[in-house]
């Protein structure tokens, strides 16, 4: 599987992070950060290594690259919107727009909060699309005891969503994480 990451500017970043660092080692990640996003970064840790964001040439860029799905995590409010506009003025709003185009699955993990309307109607617009809107929320049922068992958690639900087999989290009947 080949699977384009888009990390936008919301606080998060490091859910992002954690989301390649867990994926299987048969996928084949690209990663991609906006502006914004390494401005975050900046301020809450960690590094990255990516395409960047002006590369519209990239070949991620392009539905003959063949992505077979795309990760919008977290998603601030301004890509989404311009996602939900159609608009692709640079490579992370491109690979989206690939995504929607080609038909492929597209997950978006709008990160702030309260949501205004204009970020619903958004994010009803592009469900409706067949995207799939998939804030970082807790399962409680998963029986947390630190920050990681909650991220392993998001990440495992955003797999989900796109068809990675994985053993994050524990699942709902279950008496433990199989690893």
């Amino acid at each position: 599987m080949k699977i384009a990451i888009v990390l936008s500017g919301a606080s998060g970043v490091h859910l992002g992070h954690r989301f390649v660092e867990w994926l299987p080692a048969e996928i084949e990640a690209h990663l991609i950060a906006t502006e914004h996003a390494r401005q975050v970064e900046r301020l809450e840790g960690g590094t990255l290594q990516q395409y960047e964001p002006d590369a519209i040439g990239a070949p991620v860029a392009s539905g003959s690259f063949q992505v077979d799905a795309t990760a919008v995590l977290p998603c601030s409010m301004n890509t989404l919107a311009k996602i939900a506009c159609g608009i692709a003025d640079n490579l992370p709003t491109r690979v989206a727009a690939v995504a929607l185009k080609e038909h492929k699955p597209l997950l978006l993990a709008p990160r702030e909060i309260p949501y205004s309307a204009i970020a619903l109607e958004n994010m009803l617009k592009l469900s409706r699309l067949g995207v799939q809107i998939a804030p970082p929320v807790m399962g409680y049922y998963a029986e947390h005891d630190s920050v990681e068992a909650m991220e392993r958690f998001i990440v495992g639900k955003w797999y989900d969503l796109l068809g990675i087999e994985h053993r994050l989290y524990r699942r709902w009947g279950s008496s433990k994480i199989r690893n």
